[in-house]
């Protein structure tokens, strides 16, 4: 079985996914993707981005400054794509095992309810 991703990867990556983005625009994505359940911090984002630049999941794409400050922007590379569709479909097919758990519990409980 393939190591699954971390959840910070995973909404980097998403993020990266809509197009190039700098460090704070990531972070402020991930955080509206996640509905605040997702805050990363400064440093783990920028851990993150060195591994997922290491594993060649994303590339650095230049850097501008802005107000003095220096942005290094990233794109996702077509392995991060290929990445990020897989741990998406893993996503998906546990959700809907635990769905159809759920489901087949009420079904039982229902049944239980009326002996």
């Amino acid at each position: 079985m393939a190591q699954r991703m971390t959840e910070s990867t995973f909404w980097i990556l998403a993020s990266l996914a809509e197009g190039r983005r700098h460090g704070y625009a990531i972070l402020r994505d991930v955080e509206r993707m996640s509905d605040g359940a997702v805050a990363l911090r400064v440093t783990t984002l920028y851990a993150a981005l060195e591994r997922i630049v290491r594993e060649g999941l994303a590339a650095p794409d230049g850097e501008e400054v802005v107000d003095g400050r220096a942005r290094r922007y990233y794109v996702l590379a077509d392995a991060g794509i290929d990445a990020l569709e897989l741990e998406a479909a893993a996503l998906e097919a546990r959700a809907k095992a635990a769905r159809g758990r759920l489901a087949s519990r009420e079904t039982r409980t229902a049944r239980e309810s009326h002996a």
